[in-house]
C-alpha cells in the first residue's frame, strides 16, 4: 500500500457561512469578484469588507423593488446603480450647508485655508545602489566627511556640489530651486521640508542615496480670505452630510433586515467605493 504524505497536500479553503440578505443569498462568487475592490491585509479580511459592500447592496435593492422604483441609467451606469441612486434621492433627506455653518468651520480650521508653506534648498546628492548595502555606507561615511568640509567653509557648497554631486543640478551648484509637497520623493519630502534654514548637520537618506542638504530660504504659508475657500467648504461639508446621512440610512435598513451569514459593521458608506 503506497503511503501518502498529507504534508504536500494542499490545505482545504476556510469554510464561510452562507450569506443571505433578507432571504436572497449572496454568492460567493460575487464575493470573490468584489473582493478585488477591496484591498487588505488578508484575504479574510477582504472577504469580510467584500461581503458588507454586497449586503448592503442588497439592503438598497430590496427597498427599492420594495418602493418600485426604476430609473433611467446615466452613461456607463448599470441599471442596479441607477435603481440606487434615485432611490437614495427619493429617501435620504440631506440638509445643504449655510452660510454660517461654512464661517463656523472656516473660524475653527484655520489651519486648513492657508497657501502651502516652501522651501528654496541646494543639495549635493552621492548616489548608491538601494539594493548594495556597502556601496550606501561608503557613500554615507562621503557625505559625512563632506559635510565636515561645508561646516568649516560653508562658502564653498556650489563648489563642493559641482565637484561630487550625481544630480543634474550640480551645474547650478547643488540648487533645487522652490520645493513644496508633492514636487520630490516621499521619503527626503518628509525630512527635507521639516528642516530649518541653514546646512543640515546629517546626510539625508533616499532611495538614491545620501544628500547633503542646505535650506536656503524659508517661508510659511499665508491665510487664505474666507471668500477664497467658500465653495470649496460647502463642497466639503455637503459630502459630510451626504456620507452621515447615507450611513444612517443603512445603518436604518440593515437594523430591519434579516441578515445571515455576516455580522454588519458601521457602513461608513461603503456604497460609495
Amino acid at each position: 500500500m503506497q503511503l501518502i504524505d498529507t504534508r504536500s497536500l494542499p490545505a482545504e479553503a476556510p469554510e464561510f457561512d452562507e450569506v443571505y440578505v433578507n432571504g436572497t443569498p449572496v454568492s460567493e462568487e460575487s464575493i470573490a469578484q468584489e473582493m478585488q475592490y477591496h484591498p487588505a491585509d488578508s484575504a479574510e479580511a477582504a472577504r469580510r469588507e467584500a461581503v458588507q459592500a454586497l449586503v448592503v447592496r442588497q439592503l438598497l435593492l430590496n427597498r427599492a423593488d420594495e418602493l418600485g422604483i426604476e430609473a433611467q441609467p446615466h452613461d456607463g451606469e448599470a441599471v442596479e446603480e441607477a435603481r440606487i441612486r434615485q432611490l437614495l434621492h427619493e429617501e435620504v433627506d440631506l440638509p445643504q450647508a449655510g452660510g454660517d455653518d461654512c464661517r463656523r468651520y472656516f473660524d475653527a480650521n484655520p489651519q486648513k485655508f492657508r497657501t502651502p508653506d516652501y522651501i528654496a534648498a541646494s543639495h549635493i546628492l552621492l548616489g548608491a545602489d538601494p539594493n548594495d548595502p556597502e556601496q550606501r555606507a561608503q557613500r554615507k561615511a562621503e557625505a559625512e566627511a563632506l559635510i565636515e568640509q561645508l561646516q568649516q567653509a560653508p562658502e564653498r557648497f556650489a563648489e563642493l556640489a559641482r565637484a561630487h554631486s550625481d544630480c543634474p543640478s550640480k551645474e547650478l551648484g547643488g540648487e533645487l530651486g522652490q520645493l513644496d509637497k508633492g514636487q520630490t520623493v516621499p521619503e527626503f519630502e518628509r525630512q527635507v521640508l521639516s528642516l530649518a534654514e541653514g546646512l543640515c548637520a546629517t546626510p539625508v537618506e533616499s532611495r538614491y542615496g545620501f544628500h547633503l542638504v542646505r535650506i536656503d530660504k524659508r517661508v510659511p504659508g499665508q491665510p487664505l480670505d474666507y471668500d477664497m475657500v467658500e465653495d470649496r467648504i460647502k463642497a466639503y461639508l455637503r459630502e459630510q452630510v451626504y456620507r452621515r446621512g447615507i450611513n444612517q440610512y443603512i445603518s436604518l435598513l440593515a437594523g430591519q433586515a434579516d441578515i445571515r451569514g455576516h455580522e454588519m459593521q458601521a457602513a461608513d458608506s461603503l456604497l460609495l467605493q
